[in-house]
């Protein structure tokens, strides 16, 4: 099935590109990467470089280079390997014509890419390689390659570990040493300059002839290349009854996992060595089935549908450090240095719903990496003038501001542009503050709540306290000088998404307050001290939380004011500020941009408290609001077309909302945004439009929503899906959920459980127990 932008969809959980297109180097090298939280391995080929976007991104390595951005590093890339059949280089570089494809099989992380090319002498070489990031050994990305040809022909196979690395801003790496270790491995180890960690990588070949390694028959010379880098050469030869196989393994370690890296990779280069490919594999393909076990939806009828979520819902699951709770989810994942490899809002909004309903343990991890910075954000609170906790808008490892004040450049006059995103865009904390509220409503984890929960929900509040400005005239309370979901419009007042979620942050606060004082009397006890968070701040919680001011529905229409003044801004649409440009680069918002002084928004803004927030808003007020914002809304963000999704499914507009549903889906697998904006690069995978893939499925089309214990459901698919079915992890109960094409719903708990639940659907209830199943009607 044709996709789109030279792709394929093999079946349900494979795509595949048969024409390569040297423009699409970023886009595609993101799309068929693998990788599996630690690190991340771009899609590219074993014989390309820094110029081709080679990427090896690995967690817990930030560096800043050029004194303005913090970012991830590009490791020395251990899978180098450039084949030359008879003098003639096997690279689709170099043969763009040639038999070529490259799969992604998504289900189990495995990149494929298979070349032929015609030597001088004649022969058809073919060489395949594949490659995966082990979910069963973090640090070890094995590759296998296999050539073939149809004549004799001599193989010269340059390999080891390239040194010169594609970095965005600046070089990170420094002080190479290159090393050949016992057995012929290879090894770099390297110090970042600002930040001194430690990175080294170590780098191991063997040629295997059926079940034996044949590594004394072929001659190796070792050399070094500018220091940097360390190649060893070996000479072959492949004919039509000789086909060679050859395994390839990097590792990577750094000083932020142990002490000594270059040891640990050695260590760890000898036992995959000793494990060899296939065992690894095997080891690997267990991890992924219990992941998917957890994870997956299935999707019949709609092989399109199913493939694309399918590809969403890996890149979310590669790109998150369920492994570590000191780590955050990057906007761009692992995919490349674009967005610092730093958690913004999408993390807890966009990347952690999916976990929080099928792998809880991962997303107490994410919060529990929120709870390690909170000196970070009670830093930058601080250093601003305010109390509590102010998190930053872009956070790395210690959770202190790594946003530059100056993002963008002004494309036409080539000044740098000052946005606000790390001082007015205060809703990322009262965000986090929501994760953590539903957190505990979802998984009823109270010793999470207790021990870190409570913290966090009391220093937003502080925070949320010292910003809130009091109108003696109006009597209430309001927030001036935002920045809300629509970056467009800075430096707006009463923004209503971010008052929506400071009025919850609060109420969570005193919710918190009630029960640490009931049921854990001491913990509460040395809190309040520590904190200063008394009977006073939890009275004032209350008091803001009940005047602070939200924007009204408009009585006629039923539209709610996006902020102060919007609906005096200029009524117009993206299409007719697109023609305004000077510059198709230009950045569109503040201080000068063409959508400033209009209606025309970023990205979903008002839609977005209606996801959130859906039982507290009427399906009327979401269809008046639906139908006025979204002709107004540009969708420059990933993260906006999923917000349209849920919602236009929500008010019957289900032709829009598939057709939102594939349009992000498809952000990455056909390149729709722009990879630089504003003279800044911004490319790489969209992890938020990648986690939303499975809110649009299960809040949308499903309709699940979880409030007050009750697990309800108001299904709304496509009339050509057959069958949904999707696992839950609700309280302590296992679920799986399944739509019928008969239009019936089950709802079955695994025995291994414990407790009830309550399940409605339409009107009907029933309570779902372990090991029973109940079922509903929901068409005809």
């Amino acid at each position: 099935m044709e996709l789109g932008e030279g792709l394929q969809i093999i079946d349900e959980w494979r795509i595949q590109e048969n024409r390569f297109r040297e423009e699409q180097l970023v886009t595609q090298g993101s799309n068929f990467m693998t990788g599996n939280g630690y690190l991340g391995y771009r899609g590219t080929f074993a014989e390309w470089r820094a110029a081709q976007y080679v990427g090896c991104f690995v967690t817990d390595t930030y560096d800043k280079a050029d004194d303005t951005w913090v970012e991830l590093c590009n490791a020395p890339n251990g899978l180098f390997a450039e084949f030359v059949a008879d003098g003639q280089p096997l690279g689709v570089l170099n043969n763009p014509a040639g038999g070529y494809h490259r799969t992604l099989w998504f289900r189990y992380g495995l990149q494929t890419r298979s070349l032929t090319v015609r030597t001088p002498s004649r022969a058809h070489v073919t060489v395949t390689e594949e490659r995966f990031a082990s979910y069963a050994a973090l640090h070890v990305v094995p590759a296998r390659y296999r050539i073939e040809s149809d004549r004799p022909a001599s193989i010269v196979l340059t390999w080891g570990i390239d040194g010169e690395v594609w970095d965005l801003n600046g070089t990170h790496l420094r002080r190479h040493k290159t090393r050949v270790e016992s057995g012929g491995r290879l090894s770099v180890v390297a110090r970042t300059g600002t930040s001194r960690v430690i990175v080294a990588v170590a780098s191991a070949l063997q040629v295997v002839n059926g079940d034996e390694l044949q590594n004394t028959a072929y001659h190796h010379t070792a050399e070094t290349a500018g220091g940097r880098s360390i190649y060893r050469k070996l000479e072959l030869t492949v004919g039509p009854e000789q086909p060679v196989t050859i395994e390839q393994y990097m590792v990577v370690y750094s000083s932020n996992d142990l002490a000594d890296p270059r040891s640990a990779a050695v260590s760890m280069l000898e036992s995959a060595c000793s494990s060899g490919y296939e065992r690894m594999w095997r080891q690997h393909q267990a991890a992924w089935d219990a992941i998917w076990r957890d994870c997956d939806i299935t999707i019949e009828g709609d092989l399109k549908a199913q493939a694309i979520l399918r590809f969403n819902l890996y890149h979310n699951i590669i790109a998150t450090p369920a492994h570590s709770d000191r780590l955050p989810i990057g906007a761009r994942g692992l995919s490349c240095q674009a967005y610092q490899g730093a958690a913004f809002w999408d993390q807890e909004i966009y990347n952690l719903p999916m976990f929080l309903y099928t792998r809880p343990e991962t997303a107490r991890q994410l919060l529990l990496y929120r709870h390690r910075t909170l000196g970070g954000a009670r830093k930058k609170a601080r250093e601003l003038g305010y109390e509590g906790a102010f998190y930053a808008w872009v956070s790395g490892k210690t959770g202190e501001e790594i946003c530059p004040s100056y993002f963008f450049v002004d494309v036409l006059t080539g000044r740098r542009i000052r946005n606000h995103f790390n001082d007015w865009q205060i809703h990322i904390s009262p965000d986090i503050a929501y994760a953590v509220k539903r957190y505990y409503e979802v998984t009823g984890d109270w010793e999470f709540v207790r021990d870190y929960g409570t913290e966090i929900l009391w220093e937003v509040a502080r925070f949320l306290l010292s910003y809130v400005f009091y109108k003696p005239a109006k009597d209430r309370y309001e927030l001036i000088r935002l920045l809300g979901p629509d970056e467009y419009h800075e430096n707006v007042d009463n923004n209503f998404f971010t008052a929506v979620q400071s009025q919850y942050a609060l109420r969570a606060a005193v919710w918190a307050y009630d029960a640490m004082s009931e049921f854990e009397p001491q913990r509460w006890s040395e809190l309040s001290s520590r904190l200063g968070f008394g009977c006073e701040q939890r009275e004032r919680c209350e008091a803001v939380a009940s005047k602070l001011f939200l924007q009204p529905a408009d009585p006629r229409t039923g539209v709610i004011e996006q902020f102060d003044g919007y609906f005096q801004l200029e009524d117009t649409r993206p299409k007719v500020l697109k023609q305004r440009l000077l510059d198709p680069a230009e950045y569109w918002g503040w201080p000068n941009g063409v959508a400033v002084e209009t209606q025309v928004l970023k990205q979903a803004d008002v839609l977005q408290t209606f996801v959130l927030h859906p039982w507290q808003f009427s399906d009327q007020g979401a269809r008046a609001n639906y139908c006025y914002y979204e002709p107004r809304t540009q969708h420059g963000s990933s993260l906006s077309p999923s917000v349209h999704a849920v919602v236009a499914n929500r008010i019957g507009r289900y032709e829009e909302a598939y057709e939102y549903f594939m349009r992000s889906g498809t952000i990455d697998l056909l390149s729709t945004n722009r990879t630089v904006s504003g003279g800044t690069f911004i490319g790489g995978i969209h992890t938020a439009a990648c986690g939303a893939a499975w809110q649009i499925v299960v809040h949308g089309f499903l309709g699940m929503q979880f409030c007050n214990g009750i697990l309800q459901f108001r299904p709304r698919v496509p009339f050509w899906w057959k069958r949904v079915a999707f696992p839950l992890v609700l309280r302590r109960l296992r679920l799986w959920c399944e739509l019928e094409e008969t239009g019936r719903l089950i709802v079955t708990a695994e025995r291994a459980g414990e407790g009830e639940l309550p399940v409605r659907c339409g009107s009907r209830e029933h309570t779902v127990k372990p090991g029973i199943s109940v079922s509903f009607s929901v068409r005809g």
